[in-house]
């Protein structure tokens, strides 16, 4: 089965060498998604609710904004390949503070996917490769 790489400019960039998404028949894989800024990279600070100082440490940390802005990213990366976010159909959800995040997690969650619900999966982890505390793995149709 043919397979095809799809790259968006208009999300942030992948910090590896790999696609946002790609696609396999009728199913749209998309890469793990983070909050990040459209075309910030991983040495940059464009995360959504995180202010650094000099030194990287946490001045300030919103998990809300991070949350809005990974859901935008993705929808972002669905339209661009063919598909919509009402034709996610797993989600595999990677949270670095489970016991801080998870319940707002869940009530922003909600807001999302009040009509179409997913298959999903939360996992506690302890390291991103950004300073997010976010990301996500997607499988939707086309």
């Amino acid at each position: 089965m043919n397979s095809s790489p799809i790259s968006s400019e208009n999300a942030p960039k992948p910090v590896g060498l790999y696609p946002h998404a790609r696609k396999v028949g009728n199913l749209l894989f998309l890469s793990g998604v983070g909050p990040r800024k459209a075309n910030s990279d991983a040495n940059d600070s464009l995360v959504p609710g995180l202010e650094t100082d000099h030194n990287g440490n946490f001045k300030s940390f919103n998990f809300e904004a991070q949350c809005h802005s990974v859901f935008q990213n993705v929808k972002i990366i669905l339209e661009e390949s063919g598909s919509s976010w009402e034709n996610l159909v797993d989600i595999t959800v990677f949270l670095v503070d489970m016991k801080r995040d998870f319940q707002t997690f869940n009530k922003i969650y909600a807001e999302y996917f009040n009509d179409n619900q997913p298959c999903r999966t939360t996992v506690a982890i302890d390291s991103l490769p950004t300073p997010i505390a976010i990301e996500l793995k997607c499988i939707a149709t086309i």
